[in-house]
């Protein structure tokens, strides 16, 4: 689902050149629910960026599926991103000024989905992660894990082959963290590709599998 070939990306200013990542090679199979994990500026967001397609490598190559993003125009890759990925971060990212029904059915404002359908999707996704009760109310209004379930309600809206966590569980205590990494071993058992940066072993490790990350190398 995801095949990762030499990639290198490097930040660069006038005084320094910073590695983020260096020659990576990797391979997430359809249907995986992997972790990464590494000390804190080894590469793990650079990683997930490039991959969601956020952000641009250096060099090397990366496929989703069958199709080959690295030459791809802006707007086939706005395309693919929005048809293929899901994302869930850390801070949420949620519109203050929308209600939940609303910021869950965003993205689909731009597959120029109907308003009905985009409706309906939204429930469903809200139903999924047992929100359909708090569907007109604000960010402002709900707990840190009720933020987060509607931000993984706008992620599974679109029904993405791939969906990439970025800390899900950062900004939660452990019993809510535990909450949303059972919602997502559901999604994920249910056939979606699931990538997640993590700082914490105890949720890497009810993954299938753990990535560890050093001075943006791989080590498996």
């Amino acid at each position: 689902m995801i095949k990762i070939e030499q990639l290198t990306k490097i930040f660069q200013t006038k005084e320094i050149e910073t590695v983020a990542l260096d020659n990576v090679t990797l391979r997430v199979e359809k249907g995986e629910f992997v972790s990464i994990m590494g000390p804190s500026g080894c590469g793990k967001s650079t990683l997930l960026n490039i991959v969601g397609l956020l952000d641009q490598p250096t060099d090397g190559r990366i496929l989703l599926g069958d199709t080959d993003v690295s030459s791809l125009s802006d707007r086939q890759t706005a395309g693919v991103r929005n048809r293929m990925l899901g994302f869930i971060f850390q801070s949420f990212h949620l519109v203050p000024a929308l209600n939940v029904l609303d910021n869950v059915a965003l993205p689909l404002l731009y597959r120029n989905v109907s308003a009905k359908e985009r409706k309906q999707r939204a429930l469903q996704a809200l139903e999924q992660v047992e929100l359909s009760h708090r569907l007109k109310h604000f960010p402002s209004q709900l707990s840190g894990g009720q933020c987060q379930r509607v931000a993984i309600a706008r992620a599974l809206v679109g029904a993405p082959e791939i969906i990439l966590a970025d800390e899900p569980t950062g900004n939660l205590d452990s019993k809510m963290g535990d909450e949303i990494l059972s919602l997502l071993t559901a999604i994920n058992q249910s056939g979606a590709t699931i990538v997640m940066v993590t700082h914490d072993k105890r949720i890497a490790e009810r993954t299938h599998r753990i990535i560890n990350m050093l001075d943006g190398k791989i080590y498996e």
